[in-house]
């Protein structure tokens, strides 16, 4: 019935360490077949899981990756043209097919496969696998979201960012994909990471080595590193579970990356930056269950009925280069972390969302953080984290306390235009947040707040306590209390835990629930609940809830 849209996209990013401080059993992550994993060495498998993402009412993007030949391994160009045929049913035994078609892939798109299904029922469940050459995927299960003007009672989300291969294992996902009660898993950034093996891991510890082991610069070596992401059992897991509704950050390309480099790029030796941005974006899309959207970034919008709709950001393809700390530029109307095109489109979205809730995917921290009032001995190990320099100032540079023109225009555009139940979710910085988005710090909480913002710890990657080695909460607990002390509008922190985030949106409120990982570094981590906040329609204002959602 339809046929699928080939992917590819434009140009390419360095970092260094961190900145600023029931299904998926059974039917949906079924392991691969006899037939597709032994075989002759001719014989396709597919090998890297299947997904699906970026949900509509009436679609959904299907992917998966054949390996055709033995020696078509990710980035090696290598292996025959091959035709992949792709199922959609309404059971998982696919005896009513709702859509299906086929698409040659081909070393020019790594062997990848995407199927943009379109004509199919909203808020509906569907099942996909794919074919070639008598070999079936394993299957997925996925949804499309409610009708634009249909009344939706509920949403739920699953929340990660900061997922570094060599830090760990991708438990995180595990236990995500085996709640069974998400509608899609909403991923915040970094989801590979570019260093050698060995330049970023778990306290300085390899955890489980990168592929390719040097540090990733050409179409070969961004195709090479997704191709490992994708072969953990985990991230197949939850792909295969719910739809994924992704953005990408600084290490899809390079640490703090802006429109003409990265900090993690040096032109003399890593060659020109637009030809590795140009590299990192081919292949991200070619292996990402995501649309390219405006210019080949990741701005666009989704909706779930009149509940909510999700205005999902790019803050590294237009944005300024990073002021040096202490400069004033950071308050420059000449300076841009959105863009001028990006931040219009955003705030005419705002305006005019008829929804319940606004939801915006925002990659790096939007709430300002002081930390002139730290101690030196805190003051130092947050610095390193954070990116801030060790005699402290009030800015992370690299998130929107390093522009803060873009930030003022935005939230005085929600205090203008009395936009309410906006909701900010964000990545990056390896801690967990709960806050209130004041529109002006210094009299917050007189001058009241425009939003709030949840923001979800990392999967893996290294945070204050790993960075200083030292048990956690050994100095991270003194930290929080202090940063919270300095600014009132941060009802709460987390600076050494790794794990994940569920977000459950209701008419009257929208809640986040923090969930910890027992140990990164394992396969089988365990999972518990640590804390939850929500933020009620009308309030613009974060509180603790002392129970998940259930």
């Amino acid at each position: 019935m339809t046929t699928p849209t080939s992917t590819a996209a434009p140009r390419p990013p360095r970092r260094r360490v961190i900145q600023a401080a029931a299904l998926t059993a059974g039917a949906l992550a079924l392991p691969l077949t006899a037939a597709g994993q032994a075989g002759a060495a001719d014989t396709p498998r597919f090998l890297h899981g299947v997904a699906s993402g970026d949900p509509l009412p009436d679609g959904v993007l299907l992917w998966t990756r054949l390996t055709p030949t033995a020696d078509a391994a990710p980035g090696s160009g290598l292996g025959p043209d091959t035709p992949v045929r792709w199922q959609l049913a309404t059971d998982r035994d696919f005896t009513t097919l709702a859509a299906t078609g086929t698409v040659t892939t081909s070393a020019a798109t790594d062997h990848t496969v995407k199927a943009d299904v379109r004509g199919l029922r909203p808020d509906t469940a569907y099942w996909y696998r794919f074919l070639a050459d008598g070999v079936t995927s394993p299957v997925g299960r996925t949804r499309t979201t409610p009708a634009a003007d249909a009344t939706t009672d509920r949403l739920r989300l699953g929340v990660a960012s900061c997922a570094n291969w060599e830090a760990g294992h991708f438990a995180a996902y595990r236990h995500l994909a085996a709640r069974g009660d998400l509608d899609a898993f909403l991923f915040l950034g970094d989801y590979i990471y570019e260093y050698a093996s060995g330049a970023y891991a778990a306290r300085g510890t390899v955890v489980r080595p990168h592929a390719p082991a040097h540090e990733i610069l050409t179409l070969a070596d961004y195709r090479t590193r997704h191709g490992r992401y994708k072969t953990d059992p985990d991230l197949q897991a939850l792909h295969a579970a719910v739809p994924t509704i992704a953005i990408w950050d600084d290490h899809e390309f390079a640490n703090d990356a802006w429109s003409g480099g990265a900090e993690n790029h040096t032109p003399g030796t890593e060659g020109d930056w637009a030809a590795r941005v140009a590299a990192a974006k081919q292949a991200y899309f070619e292996w990402m269950p995501v649309r390219p959207s405006v210019a080949g970034t990741t701005y666009r919008r989704l909706r779930y009925g009149k509940l909510a709709d999700l205005h999902l950001l790019d803050l590294r393809s237009f944005r300024s280069r990073q002021a040096a700390i202490g400069d004033g530029a950071v308050d420059s109307a000449d300076r841009t972390l959105t863009g001028r095109a990006q931040l219009d489109w955003l705030k005419a979205g705002l305006a005019a969302s008829d929804t319940t809730w606004r939801l915006v995917g925002n990659e790096v921290m939007i709430s300002p953080v002081a930390f002139l009032a730290l101690p030196d001995y805190l003051l130092r190990p947050l610095a390193q984290l954070l990116g801030l320099p060790g005699e402290g100032l009030a800015v992370n540079v690299d998130q929107w306390d390093g522009y803060t023109h873009d930030r003022r225009e935005l939230l005085g555009h929600l205090k203008d235009h009395h936009i309410t139940n906006t909701v900010f979710l964000t990545g990056d910085i390896h801690s967990a947040w709960a806050c209130d988005v004041p529109h002006e710090a210094a009299t917050y909480p007189a001058s009241g707040s425009a939003a709030t913002e949840f923001v979800v710890t990392s999967v893996t990657s290294d945070n204050i306590d790993d960075i200083l080695k030292v048990a956690p909460g050994t100095l991270s607990l003194a930290a929080a209390a202090a940063i919270q002390a300095a600014n009132p509008h941060v009802k709460w922190t987390d600076l050494d835990s790794h794990g994940y985030g569920v977000l459950d949106i209701t008419a009257d409120r929208a809640q986040m629930d923090y969930y910890v990982l027992s140990d990164r570094t394992k396969a089988d981590a365990t999972t518990r609940w640590t804390r939850s906040y929500r933020t009620r329609t009308g309030t613009q204002q974060v509180e603790r809830v002392h129970a998940p959602v259930t």
